[in-house]
């Protein structure tokens, strides 16, 4: 593509100097750069890049898109690179997201179980559908690894790219804050974008709660309908938001879509959806009261998206569960569960869950990350030892925090609680104290990594499995006389 016809797609204005050079990618990386790339100029958290603007133009760029004049032969100016960034990488894959029915979801808790789902259900209806969220990107049956819950902008737009040349015909992806905030969907129209629920997280990030919830509600501003959960506060505050249709969701009272009847099992839950007169029986495989309002969200979309309810009913009951979300890894004469629970309010959903369930003892084993909000670790230790009958408390993705300072921050919620607790920094040693302490009748429970595969120790990403090692403990445990 030439670099005026680009720009003049994009919507923006062509320097003198543009010409008729051919365009090779769009990116924001100098490292990334080559003959022909459009390098864009992003203010983050950390780098700015308009001090790697030179070294962009030495490796071949094209164009320099900024916020300030850099003295280059060939730049554009514009007040917000990030915007101008998302619409360069629209307009250099060809708008690949117009041509997709897009579906986004937001909130603290829920984004991946509703992505999945969503999935799922439309590819029962006969759909071919792209995901794009926390644990992978898929297209079609499709899995590729995925580096951030929501993708930076040359990325998302080769990705939805590739869906379109799949044939796919719906795109469901995961929105964080972080993402929102930062303008990395600028341009991107979806058809229905949902709000599952919102509690503390990121407020390294943020700041406050409120700042929070308004970077989530952007998402709204760039959606033709919305979905929303009226039994969260912050959710009751979306259609005041939104000038669009709203479809409400509740569990608890009155809303557009609503969940009765619900009967909890230790494997699943079965409830019956209603909506606009049709009562409809669903039965999943997933455990609950959370995953009652996942699936609220899920045929909330799916409903606004125009189909049936008694499809969305049969398409939910299909439905498997999600890789590290409430995973059974074990289950003998105790039982060994993962899950990606690392806020307080995701423990407190999980273990309310598990507990009823459990015949002797609750063991939990969790940590708090480093580097990220210092004032959730008390708070997490502290609803852990509401539920457990043996907390192990270790690391999870520590950094370059100090991980026995972190865990000094987490123990100070529960000196007073009277729970039995153990500490271990290593959480592979955690793992294996906690599976040698299991008797029958026990449920262990470890949370906060559910699907990753990786723990972030000082500047480095280092191989880490729980599925693996548990595992590997299992066996061990059985060689021993």
């Amino acid at each position: 593509m030439v670099l005026a016809e680009l720009l003049q797609a994009a919507g923006l204005p062509a320097p003198a100097a543009a010409g008729g050079a051919q365009v090779a990618s769009v990116v924001s990386n100098s490292r990334k750069a080559v003959e022909g790339s459009v390098f864009c100029c992003i203010v983050g958290g950390s780098a700015d890049g308009h001090d790697f603007a030179a070294q962009a133009v030495e490796k071949g760029a094209v164009c320099v898109v900024a916020q300030r004049d850099l003295g280059l032969p060939c730049q554009l100016l514009v007040e917000d690179t990030r915007a101008a960034y998302g619409a360069l990488c629209a307009a250099f894959n060809g708008f690949p997201a117009d041509r997709l029915k897009m579906i986004a979801v937001t909130g603290t808790n829920g984004k991946t179980t509703v992505t999945t789902l969503i999935k799922q259900v439309l590819e029962y209806t006969g759909a071919k559908v792209g995901l794009i969220g926390t644990i992978q990107n898929e297209i079609g049956e499709v899995k590729l690894p995925a580096k951030f819950t929501t993708p930076e902008p040359d990325d998302l737009h080769g990705l939805l790219a590739n869906m379109c040349r799949a044939g796919c015909e719906y795109a469901v992806m995961e929105a964080s804050s972080q993402a929102l905030d930062q303008n990395r969907l600028a341009g991107v129209i979806f058809q229905v974008g949902a709000f599952t629920n919102l509690s503390q997280d990121h407020l390294d990030y943020h700041g406050t709660l409120e700042n929070y919830f308004q970077a989530k509600a952007k998402l709204f501003a760039q959606c033709r309908q919305a979905v929303t959960n009226l039994d969260c506060p912050y959710g009751r505050r979306i259609p005041q938001l939104t000038g669009i249709p709203v479809l409400t969701c509740s569990a608890q009272g009155e809303a557009d879509l609503t969940a009765s009847d619900i009967c909890q099992r230790a494997d699943g839950v079965s409830f019956t959806l209603c909506y606009r007169g049709e009562r409809c029986p669903v039965d999943i495989k997933m455990p609950g009261l959370f995953s009652v309002y996942n699936v609220l969200s899920v045929a909330g979309v799916c409903l606004s998206l125009g189909l049936p309810l008694a499809v969305v009913a049969k398409g939910l009951c299909h439905c498997k569960g999600v890789y590290g979300r409430a995973e059974v890894l074990y289950s003998g004469d105790f039982t060994v569960i993962c899950d990606f629970a690392h806020t307080p309010d995701a423990l407190q959903n999980l273990l309310e869950t598990i507990k009823p369930f459990v015949k002797r003892r609750l063991i939990v084993l969790f940590g708090c990350a480093g580097k990220r909000d210092r004032t959730k670790r008390p708070k997490m230790a502290n609803t852990v030892a509401d539920f457990a009958d043996l907390m192990v408390i270790s690391s999870d993705n520590p950094r370059d925090e100090d991980p026995y300072v972190i865990l000094e921050d987490t123990v100070a919620g529960v000196r007073d609680r009277g729970v039995p607790y153990h500490l271990e920094v290593d959480r592979y040693y955690a793992i294996r104290w906690a599976i040698d302490e299991a008797g029958p009748g026990d449920v262990v429970v470890l949370c906060g990594k559910g699907h990753e595969n990786y723990q972030a120790i000082d500047t480095c990403t280092v191989y880490f499995d729980e599925h693996e090692i548990v595992k590997r403990a299992l066996e061990e445990r059985r060689e021993r006389p």
